[in-house]
């Protein structure tokens, strides 16, 4: 019987543990991460970011209504009537500001062009025209001292 050949015995290289322990930290911090981010989001008050969105398309969407020639007071005053309505909530949307003279008057000029568009609303593209101007120098007037 002859001798078997020595056999090498390898050792297992340490890389592989420590790529493996690598990956798994990043997966872990990358979940952790997540879940943080997800944490302090929740905790924000949506509201005012989107009380702004909606105030905005529906401006925007008096805008198109010029655009595309549909001036009569059946197809502006749904819109108006939804602006005046969100303007209700400018303060409930920005307490910190409640109480800021600049603001307050913002908010009472914006509800007082819509107040004057809704007693007579406009009829024709000409009168719209103006009184999207004027909802939209409102609405930069106060971006302009708050944003």
């Amino acid at each position: 019987m002859s001798d078997p050949a020595p056999t090498t015995t390898r050792t297992p290289s340490k890389a592989s543990r420590y790529l493996f322990v690598l990956v798994a930290g990043l997966v872990i911090g990358v979940i952790a991460t997540v879940m943080a981010m997800r944490a302090i989001q929740a905790r924000q008050d949506h509201f005012p970011d989107s009380l702004m969105t909606v105030m905005a398309k529906q401006a925007q969407l008096l805008g198109d209504s010029q655009k595309q020639n549909r001036c009569s007071i059946s197809d502006t005053a749904p819109r108006l009537q939804t602006l005046r309505a969100l303007a209700n909530d400018l303060e409930v949307a920005f307490p910190g500001l409640r109480d800021d003279e600049r603001f307050q008057s913002h908010a009472s000029r914006f509800r007082a062009t819509l107040n004057d568009a809704l007693a007579k609303p406009p009829a024709d593209c000409a009168s719209l025209a103006a009184v999207a101007q004027k909802v939209g120098s409102d609405c930069k007037a106060c971006h302009q001292d708050f944003k």
